[in-house]
């Protein structure tokens, strides 16, 4: 069976993301006839001469008069080695909080460089962000090849200012592929035109890069999501915790404890949509049945006892601002959703925020603004069940929420500081 990689597109404006994930689908054979009839029928009418891809995936109508990516875009596609759900990203900064959302559950990120321009702004904002959001596979595509007549020496000047800027980036896997999103080469096929490129086609790396090892199979972390009761007199006994396992491998017979009761227990039995399980694994959603009765509720999170997760209501977080009509300040008070525990938030410090462009750290800064990252102290009206986010993407992690709008207001990354209750 096919595994599933997820990757996400970024980059400046025009580098032409939206036209590179076009071109992956029509070259990988992945569009339905009428879709392919939809955008050649919607390029004659804006009088273009040739057929614009990038309407695949902008999908808007303010996208397609404009020519621009406003919302996060996800289209799904498959080979005969891979799976794949792709999201496309925006290119202005002012949607940098849709990149952020895009890029928050991607295993790869594929950033985008005009080869006439170069690294920009929005290039190292990308990068970085993808960095911060912990995503470990880094491709850097040199697109519009064909507009610097397929120079190797502009993709190698190219290459050298990104990896000295990468350099101060959390990334372990950097690859550099230079392409041509609207005529095809090296997305799926290999380019006869830049014979001096001896890597493979974007296609081909996305089938191969290993992420397996990516995901957090030591920590095991169970949030609780929904108690599944008796429904009926016939099965009156039956009593399990569904929700999705964050990390780690839950097994029948494991020994359990239950945050933040911290009562132990072991595992009876899980529970699949197919029937009983040998073991679970992230992401798998299943219900797990205990052998003793324990009061668990939503927002509880089953462990392992001699490596649970941090009890904790002092936060030290990167935060990337979302909103625009309001600032975070120190004193502001949010609803805070964590795994599938909420909580009230109050925003004690900011210890500094960041210049993407420099990673120069602002330590006079007294408040986020839209778009702004930085280093953020809270304190939880709950304990909450934690781990640093460069160790467990589930469980480091949380969103801000306003409360007098229900807005999505912040999302935040747990650093490696354990904090106590």
């Amino acid at each position: 069976m096919a595994d599933l990689l997820r990757f996400a597109t970024a980059g400046s404006v025009d580098d032409g993301k939206s036209t590179l994930i076009g071109r992956l689908l029509y070259d990988s054979k992945s569009l339905f006839a009428d879709q392919l009839e939809n955008v050649e029928e919607v390029s004659r009418q804006r009088g273009d001469d040739y057929t614009d891809l990038a309407l695949l995936t902008d999908g808007l109508r303010a996208e397609r008069e404009q020519g621009i990516t406003i919302d996060v875009a996800y289209r799904y596609f498959s080979t005969p080695r891979r799976k794949f759900i792709v999201a496309d990203t925006p290119g202005h900064v002012q949607y940098t909080r849709n990149m952020v959302t895009g890029a928050s559950t991607a295993d790869v990120a594929l950033i985008l460089v005009d080869a006439r321009k170069g690294v920009s702004e929005q290039s190292r904002r990308h990068a970085f962000l993808a960095s911060l959001l912990g995503v470990r596979h880094l491709v850097l595509l040199v697109n519009k090849m064909d507009l610097v007549d397929w120079d190797q020496d502009v993709f190698e000047a190219i290459r050298a200012e990104f990896t000295e800027f990468a350099s101060r980036l959390r990334v372990t896997d950097l690859t550099f592929i230079p392409v041509s999103a609207l005529l095809g080469d090296n997305v799926v096929d290999r380019s006869e035109r830049m014979p001096w490129y001896a890597g493979a086609p974007l296609l081909h790396h996305l089938e191969q890069v290993h992420i397996a090892s990516d995901r957090n199979l030591v920590d095991t972390r169970f949030p609780v999501q929904y108690v599944i009761r008796p429904q009926s007199t016939t099965n009156a006994d039956y009593r399990g915790y569904a929700g999705t396992v964050a990390s780690g491998v839950l097994k029948p017979g494991d020994r359990v404890t239950v945050l933040p009761s911290g009562f132990e227990t072991t595992i009876a039995a899980i529970d699949g949509p197919a029937g009983p399980l040998d073991e679970a694994y992230p992401p798998m959603s299943v219900v797990v049945r205990l052998a003793d009765d324990i009061d668990i509720s939503r927002g509880d999170m089953i462990c392992r006892p001699q490596n649970a997760a941090t009890i904790t209501q002092n936060l030290d977080a990167q935060i990337c601002w979302m909103d625009g009509s309001a600032q975070l300040v120190p004193g502001r008070v949010y609803a805070l959703k964590h795994t599938t525990r909420w909580a009230r938030a109050k925003v004690t410090e900011i210890a500094y925020r960041i210049d993407v462009n420099t990673l120069h750290r602002d330590q006079e800064a007294t408040s986020l603004s839209l778009n702004d990252i930085g280093r953020v102290r809270l304190r939880s009206t709950l304990p909450l069940f934690t781990d640093p986010y460069t160790e467990n993407r589930a469980t480091g992690s949380f969103i801000l929420v306003d409360e007098a709008t229900n807005r999505t207001v912040g999302a935040g990354m747990l650093t490696g500081a354990r904090g106590t209750v």
